[in-house]
């Protein structure tokens, strides 16, 4: 048998029928019916014209006018390990894809200035990539003619984009500074021999510093308003270590710099013992070529005009496995695809942040893209062949990679990272 409907009294409706109805209303109904009549009536109060403000660059002129004023990043996953302010230049960012526009730039403005180039002239450079990759493009902006000689030891990217670029490359044998075939000296050889050309002669050139004295310099201060305790990179031509190095230390002469060197490269016991030697030299004759490294652009066996300018404090020498797995770390943590010598420059900002302590800053650069080293440094099977670890997910995970290192500081007898581990 079918119950009929319970029967509710006109009171009982409307003491518990209002209510739920003005419930359902105001917060059911109501927002929704809210949301749908601003989207018909277009209703734009959230984005009105006077509430929007943007900060932007005025247009520049051409390639040239793109060079600098790189951004600068806080590496947060660096800071949290260490207890200091991580800060990156991100030089790679510039239009040539690294820092090296601002020297190709400075040289060329001021060999126009002082007449060695003229309309339809030649540049010659010895390069191991990114400086040549530089030059080319600018060239290209100014209707110069560009010829690269670089070793044949750099990743096939490189060279690839020389030529798309418009580059003549001529590709030698790596060999000594003392070689005659070293590929700065055949590229000055070269220049001479062609009616007009300049070479531009980045390791020497004193364009190379004032280039970075005048301005990465002044933007890395500006950026860190003016808080820099240490500032940490490895060397190539030594241009950069030299002019931000100077001028920092003009603003503050407390600043620390640290020099960070791949193996076997000399620049390391340069800083250290005053002797401009490494242990792999000692089974090379001084004509054959500088290191076996995985890092590519910096390291070198000689003492360049740059380098001499630097105002260095300490160094510390970045076995190609830790390089290695500071870059997948990177990735990992903090979604920075970057080359060697940028990876290589991060382990040394946490060495020397380890070295001052919690509560500093530390600025590095990372100087290269991982873009340009994907058939060598992001290539697996290249890098187990140069007899280094593919880093596992669970090895980057944290910096314990890191504790192998001799220059990391201990803490009452056990190695840590600050505030990590």
């Amino acid at each position: 048998m079918i119950k009929s409907p319970p029967r509710f009294s006109q009171k009982k409706v409307l003491l518990y029928g209002v209510p739920t109805g003005i419930f359902v209303w105001y917060y059911i109904l109501w927002p929704k019916i809210k949301r749908g009549l601003m989207y018909l009536l277009k209703e734009t109060e959230e984005y009105s014209l006077e509430e929007i403000t943007t900060e932007v660059i005025p247009w520049v002129q051409g390639f040239s006018g793109l060079v600098g004023k790189t951004p600068m990043v806080r590496l947060k996953s660096l800071s949290d390990a260490t207890g200091c302010n991580i800060l990156a230049k991100v030089e790679y960012l510039n239009p040539g894809g690294s820092g090296k526009d601002r020297i190709a730039l400075q040289m060329i403005e001021e060999s126009e200035k002082k007449g060695l180039l003229c309309e339809g002239g030649t540049i010659v450079e010895g390069s191991s990539g990114s400086t040549g990759i530089s030059l080319a493009l600018l060239c290209r902006s100014r209707g110069y003619r560009c010829i690269i000689v670089m070793p044949d030891d750099q990743s096939r990217e490189k060279v690839e984009l020389l030529e798309k670029f418009g580059a003549e490359v001529r590709i030698v044998k790596p060999a000594g500074i003392a070689n005659p075939e070293h590929f700065c000296k055949a590229a000055e050889q070269l220049a001479k021999s062609i009616h007009g050309a300049v070479f531009m002669d980045q390791f020497n050139s004193s364009f190379n510093y004032r280039a970075h004295y005048v301005r990465t310099a002044p933007e890395i201060w500006a950026q860190a308003k003016g808080v820099v305790d240490a500032f940490v990179m490895g060397a190539g031509t030594g241009g950069t270590l030299a002019g931000v190095s100077k001028f920092l230390k003009t603003k503050n002469p407390n600043v620390q710099v640290f020099l960070v060197d791949p193996p076997g490269s000399s620049l390391f016991q340069k800083v250290k013992h005053g002797v401009c030697y490494t242990e792999e030299q000692a089974e090379r004759t001084i004509r054959k070529h500088r290191y076996d490294s995985v890092v590519e652009g910096i390291g070198l066996d000689r003492i360049t005009q740059n380098f001499q300018k630097a105002a260095i404090d300490d160094a510390f020498k970045i076995p190609d496995q830790t390089t290695v797995h500071m870059a997948h770390y990177l990735l990992r943590k903090e979604g920075l695809f970057v080359g060697a010598s940028a990876a290589i420059n991060c382990v040394g900002a946490v060495l020397a942040a380890q070295k001052l302590g919690p509560g500093h800053t530390v600025v590095t650069v990372l100087c290269d893209s991982g873009h340009r080293q994907i058939t060598r440094f992001w290539d697996k099977i290249f890098v187990e062949n140069w007899g280094l670890k593919w880093p596992e997910t669970k090895e980057i995970e944290t910096l314990d990679f890191l504790l192998d290192l001799p220059e990391l500081e201990t803490h009452g007898g056990e190695k840590k990272i600050e505030s990590q581990l």
